[in-house]
């Protein structure tokens, strides 16, 4: 039996971009299933104590950036430190994920995941706005204008819901977070860790 990760993020995480292709892979290498949860940070934030950019401390925002350079020449990841489109509003992209995976399953759902992170932090795109989110759909071979109309629905509303409550029932306070066999490990950097847990 497939051992089982859930993966909790928001769309606009770097850090959570910075591991995404990472965690896809150990997924596939190790055989275990992920439960794609998109969540509102800002409300994890609310519960958790923790602040949105804009309004934490000027030496905490000074090195993230510096870990964000590190980690994207340590992966030879591109990312820009500082992307025209950021910060964004990205609930309308998660919603987009959620009915790829509706509609379309895992897989094509951890794709446009994939896509929709580079397009803030590699290719200076906003994923606030519609008809960019319909086109990064269209790329990957889906109909993303009728994708976005899924997205609108109250059934995928009720998803995102439901994955931002779990989160805050998990006590989940940043993103990336994974959970394997009930174990929780925050931040793309403790991969290595989530790997140890699906191997296990």
């Amino acid at each position: 039996m497939s051992k089982l990760c859930e993966y909790y993020f928001a769309p606009h995480s770097p850090f959570a971009y910075l591991g995404h292709a990472r965690l896809v892979a150990l997924a596939k290498q190790y055989d275990v299933k992920i439960a794609l949860k998109p969540c509102d940070l800002s409300k994890v934030f609310n519960t958790s104590g923790g602040l949105p950019l804009a309004k934490r401390a000027p030496q905490r925002q000074a090195y993230r950036l510096e870990e964000l350079r590190r980690w994207s020449e340590y992966l030879q990841v591109p990312l820009n430190l500082q992307p025209t489109f950021f910060p964004v509003q990205s609930d309308d992209a998660a919603k987009l994920i959620i009915a790829t995976q509706l509609a379309h399953g895992t897989d094509a759902a951890l794709a446009l995941t994939g896509a929709i992170m580079r397009a803030v932090w590699a290719e200076q795109r906003n994923i606030a706005d519609g008809a960019t989110l319909a086109a990064i759909a269209t790329e990957l071979g889906h109909d993303g204008k009728t994708l976005l109309k899924s997205a609108e629905t109250a059934s995928v509303q009720s998803e995102f819901d439901r994955f931002t409550d779990d989160a805050i029932s998990a006590s989940i306070f940043g993103a990336p977070w994974y959970v394997v066999d009930g174990e929780a490990f925050w931040g793309q950097d403790r991969l290595d860790f989530v790997e140890r847990a699906f191997a296990r």
